[in-house]
C-alpha cells in the first residue's frame, strides 16, 4: 500500500504513536512529513508504503493553524503542559477588536523566531527538550521563518483568551509565537490550543482520524489514500522503453531532451515512479516495487 494518508490526530496522542497505529493497520512502512505536539489536533499526513521514500519533498510545507492564546500566566513549556513561571495582570485594552487586530498584524512578514526550549531541534547531537528536562541552559539561535497572515477569530475577556488563525512557513513554532504576541500586548501568554488546519494543499476538511481509517479499509474502501501519482500530478510525465528504459532502472543517467526538473515516469502508460532531470540527463529517484 503506497500514498498518504491525511489523519486527524487527536489530542493526548504524539505523531510516533500515530505512526504506529497506521503501521499496525497496514502492516507496511509508515512516516510522517512533520510532527505534531501531543495535545495539538489537526493534519498530520502520513507516508504509506513507498511513500516514505518521497519525504524529503513534503517536509518543507507551509503550514496553517488555528490556536487559542491563553493570557495571563506563562508557563515552562509554553503549553498547558507545564508548570507556571510567572503571572501577570490582562489590561482590559487587549479585548478591544481593532487594538486586538493591530498588534497581531505587526507579526506578519519575515521575521527571527527563538524555538521553545521544550522542542526536538537538535544541540550538539542532543534534544532541546532532554536539556530541559535536566534543568540545563542552552544558547538558543533564532532561526528565520514568515508569517503570511494571522486573522482574529474570537475575544473572551472573561476566560482572557484570543483565538487567531496564522498561516506560516515551515519551521514556525506557535508556542513561541503565542509568547511573543502576549509579550506584545505588554502581559504573558501560553499556546493553549492547537489545530493545524492545512499542510502545504492538505486540508483538514480531508483528514479522517485513525479509527474511520481502519473502518475503511476493512470494508474494502482506499478513497482517501492518495497516491504517490497523484501527490505529483502536476510535475511533467516522461514515457521510457526499451534500453533507455532498462538503463535508468539499472540506475545509469540516461538523455533527456526535458527542462530540469522532477518528473513523473510511465512504462506502457503506467506509472513506475519519479526521476530527476538536470542538464538534460534523467536520473531515477523513485521505483515503486
Amino acid at each position: 500500500m503506497d500514498g498518504i494518508i491525511l489523519i486527524n490526530k487527536e489530542k493526548n496522542f504524539t505523531s510516533h504513536d500515530v505512526v504506529n497505529m497506521v503501521k499496525k493497520i497496514i502492516n507496511s512502512k509508515v512516516g510522517h512529513t512533520g510532527t505534531l505536539d501531543p495535545n495539538a489536533t489537526g493534519v498530520l499526513p502520513l507516508l504509506l508504503g513507498n511513500a516514505t521514500k518521497i519525504s524529503k519533498y513534503l517536509i518543507n510545507h507551509d503550514k496553517e493553524y488555528k490556536v487559542v492564546l491563553q493570557l495571563g500566566e506563562k508557563t515552562t513549556t509554553a503549553d498547558p503542559e507545564g508548570e507556571i513561571l510567572e503571572k501577570r495582570d490582562v489590561l482590559d485594552k487587549i479585548f478591544v477588536e481593532d487594538y486586538a487586530k493591530n498588534v497581531l498584524k505587526q507579526f506578519i512578514g519575515k521575521q527571527k523566531q527563538i524555538p521553545p526550549i521544550y522542542s526536538a531541534i537538535k544541540v550538539n547531537g542532543k534534544k532541546l527538550y532532554d536539556y530541559a528536562r535536566k534543568g540545563q541552559k542552552v544558547e538558543l539561535e533564532p532561526r528565520n521563518i514568515e508569517i503570511y497572515n494571522i486573522e482574529l477569530l474570537k475575544l473572551d475577556a472573561e476566560l482572557k483568551q484570543i483565538y487567531f488563525k496564522v498561516a506560516c512557513s515551515k519551521g514556525t513554532y506557535i508556542r513561541s509565537l503565542c509568547e511573543d504576541i502576549a509579550e506584545k500586548l505588554e502581559t504573558v501568554g501560553y499556546m493553549k490550543e492547537l489545530q493545524r488546519t492545512k499542510v502545504g494543499t492538505f486540508l483538514i476538511e480531508d483528514a479522517i482520524t485513525v479509527e474511520e481509517f481502519e473502518k475503511r479499509l476493512k470494508n474494502n474502501d482506499a478513497s482517501n489514500i492518495i497516491s504517490i501519482e497523484q501527490i505529483f500530478k502536476t510535475n511533467g510525465r516522461i514515457e521510457l522503453e526499451g534500453k533507455i528504459l532498462s538503463n535508468y532502472l539499472n540506475g545509469v543517467q540516461v538523455k533527456q531532451d526535458c527542462a530540469d526538473g522532477m518528473y513523473r515516469i510511465y512504462v506502457k502508460n503506467k506509472f513506475i515512479g519519479l526521476g530527476l532531470v538536470k542538464d538534460k540527463k534523467l536520473k531515477r529517484d523513485l521505483v515503486i516495487d
